[in-house]
């Protein structure tokens, strides 16, 4: 992604939160960001490599966590008698599909995931940008794909299909620089902590987000599978705890990028 000013938020979506508003212009660096979420199968190669028993890979805080509760996979992974790993969803356990985005896993897990891989999560103004931002024209744009509403040709929505899609799926919903899936499939940890934006005002009442900022809340983007269309867009926000692992959260990673 070329380096920059970007209009990041808005100030006309009207079902727009008081969090993802006012826009605002903010300048972002140079960056490379992966064109899908990472996957199962690049996650299985982190737990070979013994990405759970390495301190190295892990914050203080999070490798207390993992420590503490014996974690050494994503939520509802367990092996079978062999050497095959099985994940539940829904009820129904099955092998797990190495072609898919990785699910279920903790701020955590996904930073040191991105550590280990030599990388790093996006900042939310990185996220923000590849999934709106179109060189051609320099303006935001509501979604990847340009500014209609999504359709069942741009991203996995509304249940429709009760997990993500493999990665690489939803071409027509690619943004102009080919990354896909920024919108719908999982919700993608970033490593920004949840803040206002410059100038924000609370409504409809100061609980709704405000009291949520600060250092303890990561920002998540782009929605997941089970997100109704109305409530996602280019600019929603998400905001939970780094240690929370039963959301349909997963991620991609980045990295700095000379400038051009």
């Amino acid at each position: 992604m070329p380096g920059g000013p970007f209009r990041m938020g808005t100030s006309d979506e009207p079902w727009a939160l008081d969090n993802e508003r006012p826009a605002h212009i903010r300048m972002v660096a140079p960056f490379l960001i992966d064109t899908v979420p990472v996957t199962n199968g690049a996650y299985l190669s982190f737990m070979a490599d013994g990405g759970y028993h390495d301190e190295r890979w892990w914050r203080p805080e999070g490798w207390a966590q993992i420590r503490r509760h014996g974690i050494e996979a994503p939520l509802f992974w367990r092996r079978d008698s062999g050497d095959r790993w099985l994940r539940r969803r829904f009820g129904a356990t099955g092998p797990v599909a190495e072609d898919e985005p990785v699910l279920h896993v903790s701020w955590y897990e996904a930073d040191a995931y991105a550590r280990w891989a030599g990388r790093r999560l996006p900042t939310e103004a990185e996220w923000e940008k590849a999934a709106r931002y179109d060189p051609a024209t320099g303006r935001s744009r509501r979604f990847p794909w340009g500014d209609a509403d999504p359709g069942p040709e741009h991203a996995n929505l509304a249940q429709r299909h009760l997990g993500p899609a493999p990665a690489g799926s939803y071409p027509q919903g690619a943004s102009p620089l080919g990354v896909r899936q920024l919108i719908g499939d999982v919700w993608e940890w970033t490593a920004s902590d949840f803040l206002g934006y410059p100038g924000f005002k609370a409504f409809p009442y100061k609980e709704y987000s405000e009291v949520f900022f600060g250092p303890d809340h990561k920002v998540l983007r782009g929605g997941s599978f089970a997100v109704d269309p109305v409530a996602c867009r280019g600019t929603f926000r998400n905001w939970d705890l780094p240690v929370r692992r039963q959301i349909f959260a997963g991620f991609r990673t980045a990295r700095d990028a000379e400038p051009a």
